[in-house]
């Protein structure tokens, strides 16, 4: 059996990923309730943003994670065409989680079936993004756990929809991100426990891309895309300011007629 180690930078990865998830959730969290509070076109364009921001948050909040995850006696590669596919995993479920809250017809079959379909589309992504890490050996899972991350993606992303169908003020905004970043961030690492890898070594070049010629721009490159939208959503004011009437100028003079 090879070795695996989960942070082969230090604190460097799990921190950094952490903060990934955070910030993908506290966008996420705050385009939703922009979006609850507007209708038609408005409120899609901000549901929209709110499902890229978390999914771009989870795929982001993984892959930095597994910049620091190494395997004693052969190295690793990561299939580019999976990679991207479970990118777009992401998106796709949790824009369907986060549509079926602002959409549904009721609050509560909402949320059940956005959590659902939003926590298996993150274990979905975790998975397909470790079939597409490339090594000299072969892969096992312990089922156990694999079913212990799936419960704990459900969970936290039932949590997550709930905070944004009834958290409004910034400040819980942004607590319910850090335990959302929390949830995310646990349900990665128990599943990378799940893994147990039996090396053969080999001489053989392995197929794909090293992590930081493919994993680590890209990471960097949505990374940048949270931070930039999250300083959009920040500056631009609330669907209520926008709709505020201005108030009426008082005649020159001083005192109305």
């Amino acid at each position: 059996m090879g070795h695996l180690d989960h942070a082969t930078l230090g604190w460097l990865t799990p921190v950094l990923s952490y903060a990934m998830a955070c910030t993908g959730a506290a966008l996420g969290l705050r385009c939703t309730v922009r979006a609850l509070a507007a209708t038609g076109r408005a409120r899609r364009n901000w549901l929209v943003t709110a499902a890229s921001a978390i999914g771009t948050g989870i795929w982001t909040m993984h892959f930095v994670a597994m910049l620091g995850f190494g395997v004693s006696g052969t190295g690793i590669r990561y299939d580019v065409p999976l990679t991207l596919a479970s990118l777009f995993v992401a998106m796709a479920v949790v824009c369907a989680g986060v549509f079926a809250v602002g959409h549904g017809p009721g609050r509560g079959r909402a949320l059940l079936l956005g959590g659902l379909t939003t926590g298996l589309g993150v274990a979905s992504m975790h998975y397909l993004g470790m079939a597409a890490v490339r090594l000299h050996g072969d892969v096992s899972y312990d089922p156990v756990l694999v079913g212990l991350s799936v419960l704990i993606a459900v969970v936290a992303a039932t949590a997550a929809l709930w905070a944004a169908l009834n958290i409004e003020s910034p400040v819980a905004v942004t607590l319910a991100s850090l335990l959302m970043g929390a949830a995310v961030s646990s349900m990665h690492y128990t599943g990378m426990l799940a893994v147990s890898v039996r090396v053969t070594p080999s001489g053989e070049e392995l197929p794909g891309a090293t992590a930081m010629q493919f994993v680590f721009p890209l990471a960097v490159g949505l990374g940048s895309y949270l931070f930039i939208t999250s300083a959009f959503v920040a500056l631009s004011p609330a669907t209520q300011e926008r709709g505020r009437p201005a108030p009426a100028r008082r005649p020159a003079g001083g005192a109305a007629q």
